[in-house]
């Protein structure tokens, strides 16, 4: 929790300012505030647990590499977002195989889970139970390339599916903070393509939060995260996910919207 909330002082506070890029190729950067916020959750880290190790989204892994403890930090995740001024973007910090918290700078919110239950706190507020649902049929979609699933699988072709427009609503967030508001009940559900995310600093601390909150969590295969699986649907609850599944199998000669 200290080390999430350092790392979004960090992100607010370097909101607004011209930041150069670093860039990284193929179109990916991080910003000073990236940097920034990485170290000062690595900060808070090593003073707490100066034996842990760390793989972290800027400096990469650091520390033993048999250490009993590795810790996932992404330190600005939606950085694209960040640099042309969007406040859509998170500050993620999770233990592997254990704890998660994912930050939301400008909201002040902090989802976070033992990797049993799981819980938002606001400033000024009681902690509240996640508590995922479908009923805001809202469902986030990542768009951005490469697309190693294709032509088997493209986001895109989800949302020209016939049966997707009669259930659901697509929106774009390119930040693990859209998992964060399916297990709160603030979206139906996230897509995206990719390899096997489960040790992805990314989307680890997304995955424990959404798993905690009792979401039904697979691959787009619909293989478990971390056996074998394929980029992340993450669905409130299982109907939703068997809609989708459906849709994503079928592409766009899937059933009519009658059938599902």
């Amino acid at each position: 929790m200290a080390g999430v909330r350092a790392g979004a002082d960090v992100v607010r506070g370097m909101y607004g300012r011209r930041l150069d890029r670093i860039d990284k190729g193929a179109g990916d950067f991080a910003t000073a505030a990236d940097v920034a916020a990485e170290q000062a959750i690595l900060g808070v880290i090593r003073a707490a647990r100066p034996d842990d190790a760390v793989l972290g989204e800027e400096g990469g892994q650091q520390g033993a590499a048999d250490a009993v403890r590795q810790w996932l930090v992404d330190p600005l995740c939606g950085t694209l977002n960040y640099a042309v001024g969007s406040m859509l973007v998170a500050v993620n910090v999770a233990l592997r195989d254990g704890a998660a918290a994912v930050a939301d700078p400008f909201g002040g919110e902090v989802f976070f889970t033992d990797g049993k239950s799981a819980w938002v706190r606001q400033d000024g507020a009681d902690d509240a139970p996640l508590e995922p649902s479908s009923a805001c049929r809202l469902v986030d979609v990542n768009l951005d390339p490469p697309f190693p699933s294709a032509p088997a699988f493209r986001a895109v072709d989800l949302l020209a599916h016939a049966g997707f427009g009669a259930h659901f609503r697509p929106r774009v967030v390119s930040s693990t903070l859209a998992l964060a508001w399916v297990a709160a009940g603030r979206r139906a559900a996230y897509v995206t393509d990719g390899g096997d995310l489960s040790g992805s600093v990314h989307f680890a601390a997304g995955i424990v939060l959404c798993r905690a909150a009792g979401c039904v969590v697979t691959g787009i295969d619909g293989v478990p995260i971390g056996e074998g699986g394929r980029g992340l649907v993450a669905a409130a609850d299982a109907e939703t996910h068997r809609l989708l599944m459906s849709m994503m199998r079928g592409a766009n000669q899937g059933p009519s919207p009658q059938e599902f």
